[in-house]
This record gives C-alpha cells, structure tokens and sequence, in this order.
C-alpha cells in the first residue's frame, strides 16, 4: 500500500462520488448509481474491506465472480462493474485507492444484441398513430405529447419540464432570448423558427443538468400541432414559481403533468387496439390492459423510452450522422451507435446512396 493514501471507508467515498456529481446528473441517475454499488458496499462489509487503500485487483475480481455466481444477466453485470470501475477511477483521484486500480478493473462486455433494447416503436407504427391522434384526437394534449416526443427524440423528463416560453414558433417569440447572456444577438439575427429549447431548472431538471440544455428545430406542422393544443385543450394553470407549464392537468396541487401520467399516456397510445382490432387475440370487453393504471400490461404497449429510440433510429435510417443526433437528443455519438441504433437494413442501405452517387461524380 502506498504512503500517499489518504484512509477513506467505502460508504464514504461513495457519498462523496455522489456528491461530487450532482451538479452533472440528474436525481435518478444519481440514485442508479447509488443502486449499482450497493452490493458492492455490502460485499466490502462482508469481506471487512473498512479502508479502500486496502483494495486490490483481486478483491476486484472476487466480487466480479460473486456477483456472476449470483446468476446476474451479463448487461446487468456490465453496469455495475462498469459504475464500479468510474467509481474507482474517482478514489484513485482523490488517493483513496492504489495508483493504476482503474486499468485493471475489466467491465464485461457485452454483445450487441444483448445490449440493445428491441422494444422500440418502430417509424411506421409511429406514423399511424400521428395520423390516428390527427383524425380522432386533434388539438389534444396526447397529441402534442407523442409529436414532440417523437419528432425531438427528448426523454420524458425534457417534455415534461416545457415550459410556454420554451416554445418558440413565430418570429416575434425570439424576443424572449434578447437579453439572454448565453445567447448572441448575431445568432438571433440569422435564427429560423419554429423550435422548443430545453432548459434545465431546480424543479425540472434535465437528465444532464446544463449540458442537457439545448435548441431543437421542429417542423411547421409540429409546431402547429401543439399551437393548436395550446390554443383549445391546454388547461390555463399556473406552475410554481410563476413559471407556464407547457403540459398541465385539471386535477392536483401541481399544474404540470407528472411523469407517470406521460408514461401512461404513451402505453395507451401505443395500444393497436386504441384505432384498430387487437393482433394478440384478446377480447377487448375484459382485457385487463384496458383498466386503468394497467396499460402497460398490453404486449404492444411501449414507454416513452423505446418511443425515444424508434424516433433515433428513424432519424438514423434517414441518413441523419451520429454526431448530429447525438447533439439533438442530447447524448453521446457512442451511446447513439450502442444503445439506440436499431437499422432497418433496407431503409439504411438507401440513406447510403447519396454517398455513393457523390463517390461517382
């Protein structure tokens, strides 16, 4: 053990982890991480591991094989040794583990097929639904919902924390960024509407706090589509701290909607049955994915998260670069190619031919 250690028990390294990043991550973030480590605080209790300066690869190690004789799946494993392993790189920054610990931690690894999530709502049955929500169910706050977070790729979090002076749709709004100091007026001079700007605040945060703030152009017909939800179905409440939710509710303390009623918004959206006949045999009368509170149980139903990562793949299979969704989704070009990359092979292939017709120029 090196002299230069400073003694640090496990439970407070991590507190003070945890501390350190939360003015980067968002609460539940923070609390996945939190979750992550638990075994391993449990096991180093275990194991009478009370000083991190004592840990060593093999300790590392040891927990890795404890926790795959615990029967964990492998991409369950791989977030776990792979929070550790940012948890440790931490310690050795502020002498709390053994110089060089980090490179020897190996995070599982982890095919691509086990490492995607194939529960997205694919383009096609997002289009049918856009035009179902159009036919039957125009101006309504489910509609504006599912168009935003469709045509952005924003998590639940983001929609939900839209304000009105979040959305600006007409010339005269950009007014509202004037005298804003991250802001220049040259940029508004050559600015094209419509767009919605997410921004990140106490009582709203973003996933990734400031650094999940950002512009994002829509389409006039988006736009539109959510003026008119404004205009005939938004209940006019007022939020907290004076603030204009964009998605409010007629019932409760807080105007703005909360996000497991997004949540459970999307499941009913995504329920075929909803504009057609069921394609899993069910007699609709009794189903039990009709109550209320059991949406999610329909085998068709999806979160706001596969929505999330249809619209991603959509934007891909569109000839879109990574690096450009990555900046409009707010994530990583890595996250976008391992986690939301879903291609339809036929639908990529023809994204690729403008490439090749330059190539033969």
């Amino acid at each position: 053990m090196s002299t230069d250690l400073e003694p640090m028990a496990p439970r407070e390294a991590v507190n003070m982890w945890i501390d350190r990043l939360q003015s980067t991550r968002a609460d539940e973030t923070l609390k996945s991480y939190r979750y992550r480590l638990k075994p391993f605080l449990e096991w180093c209790e275990k194991e009478g591991i009370d000083n991190l300066n004592d840990l060593t690869s093999r300790d590392v190690f040891q927990f890795d094989s404890h926790r795959r004789a615990d029967g964990l799946q492998v991409s369950t494993l791989n977030n776990q040794i792979g929070t550790l392993k940012q948890f440790i790189q931490f310690c050795e920054r502020i002498d709390a583990v053994p110089a060089g610990l980090p490179t020897k931690v190996e995070v599982p690894s982890v095919d691509l097929a086990e490492r995607v999530n194939d529960e997205l709502l694919s383009a096609d049955r997002a289009a049918t639904i856009r035009e179902n929500l159009h036919r039957y169910e125009r101006a309504s706050r489910r509609q504006a919902m599912f168009e935003l977070l469709w045509h952005t790729g924003c998590r639940l979090g983001g929609l939900r924390a839209l304000d009105l002076g979040d959305c600006f749709f007409d010339e005269s709004d950009l007014e509202r960024l004037q005298h804003q100091d991250d802001i220049e007026g040259a940029a508004l001079d050559a600015v094209e509407v419509p767009f919605v700007y997410f921004r990140n605040r106490p009582e709203t945060p973003l996933k990734n706090k400031r650094e999940g703030e950002r512009p994002v152009a829509i389409d006039r017909d988006v736009a539109d589509r959510v003026q008119e939800y404004i205009g005939v179905n938004r209940v006019h409440r007022p939020g907290s701290n004076d603030r204009q939710p964009l998605f409010t509710t007629e019932k409760g303390d807080n105007a703005r909607v909360s996000k497991s009623s997004i949540r459970r918004e999307i499941y009913i959206l995504t329920q075929p049955c909803r504009w057609g006949r069921c394609p899993h045999d069910r007699d609709t009368t009794n189903c039990e994915a009709l109550e209320h509170g059991k949406e999610a149980r329909c085998p068709s139903s999806r979160s706001p998260h596969p929505l999330r990562t249809g619209s991603i793949t959509h934007m891909r299979d569109q000839g879109w670069p990574p690096e450009v969704v990555a900046e409009r989704v707010n994530a990583t070009p890595e996250v976008i190619r391992e986690h939301y990359d879903h291609p339809d092979p036929i639908r990529r292939m023809q994204s690729r031919r403008e490439f090749l017709t330059e190539d033969s120029e």
